[in-house]
């Protein structure tokens, strides 16, 4: 369970990165579903490249500012989830929409 968690909040924290830039910045909109799908996969992977720049790191030197190390993991976790499924939602929404206008 202790290696399922972070996928879980990486996933949901992505999903709402996915969802949040794609009501800014509507051109990148995919549709609801779209949206939170490609954000959740999008967390995923940035969540999991977070953890490999920073190794235990990022999460780790969160945590030993907020006082524990699981937790400072966890906030590493959605931090780059949410940034990951940002990112991956305005690049997939920004293609799609390019190509249904071409």
């Amino acid at each position: 369970m202790e290696a399922l968690l972070p996928l879980i909040i990486q996933a949901v924290a992505g999903a709402a990165g996915g969802g949040a830039i794609a009501s800014v910045v509507k051109s990148v909109g995919m549709g609801g579903i779209g949206n939170l799908i490609a954000g959740a996969i999008g967390g995923v992977g940035g969540g999991q490249i977070l953890g490999l720049l920073g190794g235990a790191g990022a999460g780790a030197v969160a945590g030993d500012a907020a006082g524990g190390g699981m937790l400072g993991s966890l906030i590493g976790s959605a931090v780059g989830g949410g940034a990951g499924g940002a990112v991956l939602t305005g690049i997939a929404g920004t293609i799609m929409n390019a190509m249904k206008q071409s």
